[in-house]
């Protein structure tokens, strides 16, 4: 029998949803970028490291601003998908690393990004590994696509397929995106949150997609996968206009400087 979910380690969580989660998980607002220019000084030549960069969502802002990004990505497969994503960005550096071992230089970045991905740190080791990393005036910045679970009925059904057929859906801990998830990181420097709406249009190909991109469900051939996709159909259709659904976001930015480890 295989290990359940929830006891599989982080960076490997993800290594047969590599395809769904590039092509159907959501981007990230340009906004962005303009906050942390007009807050922390960004410009095109601040050196980003994009930790856990996965397939490179994240990472394709930055190298759009002019950036140089180091995407440090532990997961193999999701660091491969990442490299082919971005292959047309020379500014692109693709690093095997963790939050915890970067294999960066001392003092070499000015940003430090983490997208979808801070949760799954350990607290601890990645904070003293990024005040190691960090340049004397560098920011830290967590990013969230954090998924609205009751702002339409379609998000309601859309939560309750979730608690009905996730494999591990309520026992990952990573709703609760708020101060308390990231104040630990920042220790005594105060930080700052900014937000911003972001969603996606889908059809239904696209809606299995999003779904079977989640971690937390059964994926192709695994017991389950029916039943959800038979539950997730009759969703779809009763709450889909012209053919589409949608998905709303609250997009979650937490930014500030690191103290002293």
């Amino acid at each position: 029998m295989s290990p359940a979910k929830s006891d599989m380690h982080p960076t490997s969580r993800f290594s047969d949803r590599v395809d769904t989660y590039g092509r159907y998980r959501p981007g990230y607002p340009q906004q962005l970028l303009d906050v942390l220019a007009e807050n922390c000084a960004l410009s095109s030549a601040s050196v980003v490291a994009d930790i856990g960069s996965g397939t490179g969502l994240l990472s394709k802002v930055f190298l759009q601003n002019g950036n140089t990004v180091f995407g440090v990505e532990p997961n193999q497969e999701m660091r491969k998908a990442g490299e082919q994503f971005l292959q047309h960005f020379p500014a692109f550096r693709s690093v095997a690393g963790t939050a915890e071992e970067t294999g960066l230089a001392g003092r070499s970045i000015d940003f430090i990004t983490a997208g979808q991905a801070f949760h799954w740190f350990d607290r601890d080791r990645c904070r003293a590994e990024f005040c190691r990393i960090l340049s004397a005036e560098g920011w830290l910045v967590l990013i969230w696509n954090d998924r609205l679970l009751d702002a339409t009925p379609f998000l309601e059904a859309y939560e309750g397929l979730l608690h009905a057929h996730g494999t591990d859906y309520d026992k990952v801990q990573h709703r609760a995106i708020n101060y308390d998830l990231v104040r630990p990181v920042f220790g005594d420097n105060k930080f700052r949150l900014s937000t911003f709406c972001n969603s996606q249009v889908l059809d239904y190909t696209a809606l299995q997609g999003r779904l079977l991109s989640s971690s937390y469900v059964p994926n192709i051939n695994q017991p389950g996968y029916g039943p959800m996709m038979h539950a997730l159909r009759k969703i779809f259709d009763k709450f889909q206009t012209n053919g589409k659904v949608r998905f709303e976001y609250q997009t979650k930015m937490f930014y500030g400087k690191l103290c002293s480890p």
